[in-house]
């Protein structure tokens, strides 16, 4: 059986590929950094920017996909996912970010369009991706959006129901389900691509929108700060071409 270690298993991604990558064939290992993993995983706890043990946790392992990051650390997001590059044996798939564009383009975003961050953790997401790829021309990037899983359990669908928040009418995504993205990234373990490839839901909206398709017409929005992204749409047509799963958009899911 192909081993598949995973960081970042405390993660709403991580924990589902751990739960859904053994029907798929894998045996599975993974680490966590400060929160336990899920029941039944073979999980250690990790520090990503630690070379020396980075490099004995993911030995043996086929593939490592690479979730882990902290949206507030510099050098958990850049230097743990290039030293995670530099040590996975197999094949490594990179989890990047729509955030890593402006969105000034107004049009769904391509994988040659040119990276533009701006804001902090888009400029990490960024730099991690730049740095994976030079280390392993070979890495697939797998760049996604926001994720949810549609039973009102995931960050994105509380906040949508706190009645004290206010979402963006004019900052576009393309939320993903969560079970469609682990599909998806499980099967592309097992397909020979490499480099960027854009993997997020099949409708753009608003994060105005996408709050309301969660938690109904009540909830408030407005127009984006300075320093936000504007459109980050992702432009899947070349992952739905590769992929038998069907990358569904927010409005099927949660309608």
């Amino acid at each position: 059986m192909a081993r598949i270690f995973i960081t970042g298993l405390a993660g709403l991604l991580g924990g589902e590929l751990a739960a859904q990558a053994p029907a798929a064939g894998w045996d599975v290992a993974g680490s966590v950094f400060e929160r336990p993993g899920p029941l039944g995983v073979d999980a250690v706890r990790l520090d990503v920017r630690d070379e020396a043990a980075v490099r004995g946790a993911v030995s043996g392992a086929d593939v490592v996909v690479h979730t882990a990051y902290r949206q507030d650390s510099e050098s958990s997001t850049v230097t743990g996912a290039e030293i995670v590059a530099r040590c996975a044996p197999g094949r490594l798939i990179h989890l990047s970010s729509d955030v890593i564009f402006s969105g000034v383009l107004e049009r769904p975003l391509r994988e040659d369009d040119t990276p533009d961050p701006v804001t902090a953790y888009g400029m990490f997401k960024a730099r991690a991706e730049e740095l994976v790829l030079a280390v392993r021309p070979d890495a697939l990037a797998v760049r996604t959006s926001l994720i949810y899983r549609g039973d009102g359990s995931t960050r994105h669908e509380q906040l949508a129901r706190d009645p004290s928040m206010s979402f963006y009418d004019d900052e576009l995504r393309s939320p993903v389900q969560v079970g469609d993205l682990v599909s998806a990234i499980l099967e592309l373990a097992a397909l020979d691509v490499c480099g960027p490839l854009n993997v997020a839901g099949a409708d753009g909206l608003s994060r105005l929108e996408f709050a309301r398709l969660i938690a109904g017409p009540s909830v408030r929005g407005g127009p984006r700060p300075p320093g936000r992204p504007g459109d980050c749409r992702l432009d899947s047509s070349r992952a739905r071409a590769l992929l038998a799963t069907r990358l569904r958009g927010a409005r099927e899911v949660l309608g």
